[in-house]
């Protein structure tokens, strides 16, 4: 039995989805536990090097409000942050990627570990997103503190 944050965030990311059930069938019974989702319609992503986005990962879980979810990439250290739709679009950061309309990403089952991607943070099936102006100023912070020689883990 799911916990009801986890069917939350199952029928929030299925919405998403061209078609929902197709989407929670590969979950359930696809090889790779992974459905592929378009971005740009509930969410963008931005997807930063994965020190670097551990580390603005660590600043925004000490803010008051959790940030939105956050993704893993399989075989890459990469982060993905689930920010509001259009961000992509505008973002101008150096070494930062969007993933807006047009994208697909590989998205796993909420709470299930996979062979790809993971969960750093999961959907919290309300649709919070982390702000984009919060990712700016924690991505200043981590690589601030990466130019001083603090280093922290991926995830942290």
């Amino acid at each position: 039995m799911a916990f009801p944050q986890t069917r939350a965030a199952v029928e929030w990311l299925a919405a998403a989805a061209p078609d929902p059930e197709a989407c929670r069938w590969e979950w359930e019974r696809g090889p790779l536990g992974v459905a592929l989702l378009p971005a740009g319609r509930h969410w963008d992503l931005l997807i930063t090097p994965g020190e670097l986005g551990g580390a603005a990962l660590g600043v925004l879980r000490r803010l008051p409000a959790p940030p939105g979810p956050v993704l893993l990439g399989g075989r890459t250290a990469r982060l993905g942050f689930f920010v509001p739709p259009g961000t992509a679009a505008h973002w101008a950061g150096t070494g930062v990627r969007g993933a807006g309309r047009g994208s697909w990403i590989a998205v796993p089952y909420p709470g299930r570990a996979t062979g790809g991607p993971r969960w750093l943070q999961l959907p919290d099936g309300r649709g919070t997103l982390t702000d984009p102006a919060l990712l700016e100023l924690a991505l200043h912070e981590a690589a601030g503190r990466a130019l001083a020689g603090e280093r922290g883990p991926v995830g942290a």
